[in-house]
């Protein structure tokens, strides 16, 4: 059996607003009670929330949670009572974090800004039309961009990648993080390379519900 690693880079941009979630509720005075997830005092994008997202995505897109070509990719969890996780030793991809880029960073740095911005939120009772549970959210502010990296393992010259990239768009159209049905967490993959070569063109031309990928 034959096998190899490839590399899949890029940067993933802010097209609006991102927010991932901290898990952190406690309000701390001159801050926010919604805030996102960070690195020191940088956000970042978990790729525990890109593998999560694109995973439900594809399950989406197939119509089917189980079937082999999620558990390949994303791999089996340890309830599936079938016998994928004996057909399927080895998960095909690794996710990375995916930290602010040092482009971004010193754009920030030279503008004296902020990596975020903090939104006022807040829930409209629809019996009276009365607003209530105002809050704050703190939100990855647009056109930031993330270096993005994930690995792929490949057997036996076995081509997964068109299926990768079709999950990819199928994210692109939807939104990552919390709030996406209000508009946030809208990104954009750019620069996409595999192994040093450039496809951004390839991914550029995907068109999911025009032409199948799977």
């Amino acid at each position: 059996m034959s096998f190899t690693i490839k590399m899949l880079t890029g940067k993933i941009k802010t097209v609006t607003g991102l927010h991932i979630g901290s898990g952190n509720s406690e309000m701390h005075i001159g801050g926010t009670d919604n805030p996102v997830i960070k690195n020191g005092s940088e956000p970042y994008i978990p790729g525990s929330s890109l593998k999560g997202k694109l995973r439900s995505l594809l399950c989406l897109y197939t119509g089917d949670a189980n079937s082999e070509i999620v558990a390949k990719l994303f791999g089996v969890s340890a309830d599936d009572k079938t016998n994928k996780a004996e057909l399927i030793k080895t998960t095909r991809l690794s996710f990375w974090d995916c930290f602010i880029t040092e482009e971004w960073r010193k754009n920030i740095i030279d503008k004296q800004a902020g990596f975020t911005e903090v939104k006022m939120e807040n829930t409209i009772d629809r019996a009276t039309g009365t607003s209530n549970n105002l809050r704050n959210t703190e939100r990855v502010i647009p056109e930031t961009e993330f270096d993005f990296k994930l690995t792929l393992k490949v057997f036996d010259d076995e081509d997964v990648l068109p299926v990768v990239l079709g999950t990819m768009k199928l994210l692109e159209m939807d939104s990552l993080g919390g709030s996406g049905s209000r508009g946030y967490g809208k990104i954009k993959f750019i620069d996409l390379k595999i192994d040093d070569t450039d496809i951004q063109g390839d991914f550029d031309a995907v068109k999911p519900f025009e032409k199948r990928f799977i």
